[in-house]
């Protein structure tokens, strides 16, 4: 049988029903006195085995230990009221858009004693507090520079902290770092053979995901179907990583369901050449990306649906969108405070502005910035002051601004091995650091010195390919050829923000582009003086040219005058010789002659006069 529960609740009880004849036999309990059934006397041999102890002191604690405790602290009571404010105070029976019934009131309060004794209370008050503030300004800033300190005087340094070896037995290059977005204590690296058709037989694809405080063996491994070329952490999903493979396609990993990829890109829609670069933008869902390659093609993805980009612009910059005449894109850059911008930074040594919102393919290449002679391999805003970008290619680093495009504002020395990637500081607005192909890693501080880096460190014998800075610019992890990772620790001047050091970098690279500018309009200037003096010499060398051959035009001219004449003659002559009688042709013939001759000499007389 079962009962119903109480109302409102579903519990349903069921009571067990047993035969009484199913519980055995019966116990009958009753009381008694103590019985004792058994004695066992002490042995006399055990008893002599005793040695008595007198006296004995133990202790015992039964109880668990406890401590206590006393804090006084100081009570404060709180309670919330509510205030209900009048325009002006007035009150109910006075409306305050009526001006003769505010007069009216304003003139029975002044009238009343207490008004005038309340007003003298608050004016004595008032006057204390005035008379306080005079004399202490409660608003100084006493510790305004406690954030800047003041390490100047230290000599730039770095240290190596750790290092991260590739584990396979044939060695690959670190081709791209990224750190891990949340307290980055994890260093995710993309191992790839660059060299076209050359890659080792039984080369591994894997690339690793290392915590910093093991560099023995790594936390993760990633498995594409191809060597990565890049590897990105998404900023706003810390698990899920976005990764450019060498056969072109884009690959997508989420770290909690392990090694193998999660989105794939189709081999169709994918880029036809290496992913050279990959980024994430700023956008809602968090899912949207760049990619870059050398194909000539930036791709727009969401990893969402990620078989196919959403959209491809040409870096043709003809603006025609033919892909046989575009730039091959190595580098990529886009800043979230301009979500309309990203530059693309190319094979060919040119930095191409694009805009993201505009309607047609051809519109979204804004314009172009030409200075290295070789491919850009890093290109990135400045994080203090967004106008102002870092190329780095060939053997130099140059600094531009959005607002000249005709040169760089400030460049490096040319540098006798090849320049292979660089960073700005996240920390410091006059820093940026860069990796050369002999090993050597340059840290760069313009208000330091502008000819030389402020610390050259050779971190490896091999050369270095990449390098990524921490955000707190403390930490900086370079990629070798042998894929070797090094992590280094900058001294604290290079990572800490010096005095004025904002005013004092915004003012030099104003000055710059302000020198640049005079520069490019005197230029300007002197190429229109060049080409005119250059038209003014064509018209003097033509002058000079029919100055020099007019005597020969007129020795021609006469020839060809006399000619004529003496052809003119032969033909009359010959006309008359066969008119007259043969009898008559002597005679004739003279008198012809000497009047010819007479005709020629007096034309000839005329000619020379």
């Amino acid at each position: 049988p079962s009962a119903p529960a109480a109302a409102g609740a579903m519990e349903i009880v069921y009571v067990y029903v047993k035969k009484r004849s199913e519980f055995g036999k019966q116990c009958n309990f009753s009381d008694h006195q103590a019985e004792l059934n058994i004695d066992i006397p002490p042995s006399p041999e055990l008893a002599k085995q005793f040695v008595e102890r007198n006296p004995v002191d133990t202790g015992i604690q039964c109880s668990v230990s406890m401590s206590e405790h006393e804090a006084n602290t100081e009570r404060f009571e709180m309670e919330t009221r509510g205030v209900n404010h009048v325009e002006g105070g007035w009150p109910k029976d006075v409306n305050p858009l009526e001006l003769e019934q505010t007069i009216r009131f304003r003139k029975k309060v002044e009238k009343d004693e207490n008004y005038i004794n309340t007003i003298m209370q608050l004016g004595s008050i008032m006057e204390h507090c005035i008379k306080q503030n005079n004399a202490i300004d409660i608003y100084q800033e006493y510790f305004d520079d406690a954030e800047t300190v003041e390490v100047m005087d230290e000599a730039p340094s770095a240290k190596t902290i750790n290092v991260f070896r590739d584990p396979q037995d044939i060695k690959r290059t670190a081709t791209h770092l990224s750190w891990h977005p949340d307290g980055n204590r994890k260093l995710a690296v993309a191992y790839s053979c660059l060299d076209f058709q050359r890659a080792p037989a039984g080369m591994s694809n894997d690339s690793y995901i290392w915590d910093l405080e093991n560099p023995n063996k790594p936390e993760l491994t990633l498995k594409p179907s191809s060597p990565l070329v890049t590897l990105e952490y998404n900023p706003k999903d810390t698990h899920v990583l976005l990764g450019g493979c060498y056969n072109g396609q884009i690959a997508c990993w989420d770290t909690r369901k392990g090694s193998l990829v999660a989105e794939l890109s189709t081999i169709e829609f994918s880029h036809r050449d290496p992913v050279y670069g990959t980024i994430w933008l700023q956008s809602k869902t968090g899912t949207e990306c760049f990619s870059a390659s050398t194909d000539g093609q930036v791709m727009w993805w969401d990893i969402r649906k990620i078989s196919e980009p959403t959209e491809v612009v040409v870096m043709d910059i003809t603006r025609k969108e033919q892909l046989e005449n575009a730039l091959g894109a190595i580098s990529l850059e886009f800043e979230s405070t301009l979500p309309t911008k990203f530059m693309v930074g190319t094979e060919q040594g040119i930095v191409i502005s694009c805009n993201r919102k505009a309607k047609t393919s051809a519109e979204k290449i804004v314009c172009t910035f030409s200075g290295h002679h070789g491919p850009i391999y890093a290109l990135q805003r400045n994080p203090f002051y967004p106008k102002n970008f870092l190329t780095v290619g060939d053997w130099t680093a140059r600094i531009w601004s959005e607002d000249s495009r005709e040169s760089s504002i400030m460049w490096t020395k040319y540098h006798m091995a090849y320049l292979t990637d660089g960073a700005w500081s996240p920390m410091r607005p006059a820093v940026f650091f860069t990796t050369k192909m002999d090993g050597t890693l340059d840290i760069w501080d313009f208000l330091l010195k502008q000819c030389d880096p402020a610390l050259s460190l050779k971190v490896c014998d091999e050369a270095l390919f990449c390098l990524r800075v921490q955000d707190n610019g403390c930490f900086i992890a370079c990629g070798s050829q042998l894929g070797t990772t090094t992590l280094l620790e900058v001294s604290q001047g290079l990572s800490t923000l010096q005095r004025n050091e904002k005013n004092i970098a915004s003012s030099m690279f104003e000055r710059e582009t302000r020198r640049e500018k005079i520069l490019e309009a005197r230029h300007r200037e002197m190429r229109l003086k060049e080409k005119g003096k250059a038209e003014g010499k064509e018209d003097n060398q033509r002058d000079e040219e029919l100055v020099s051959d007019l005597p020969a035009m007129v020795a021609e001219a006469e020839q060809e005058f006399f000619d004529i004449i003496y052809a003119e003659l032969r033909k009359k002559e010959a006309d008359a010789m066969k008119r007259k009688p043969k009898m008559q042709e002597h005679v004739a013939g003279d008198q012809e002659a000497e009047g010819d001759e007479d005709t020629l000499e007096e034309e000839g007389a005329e000619e020379e006069t």
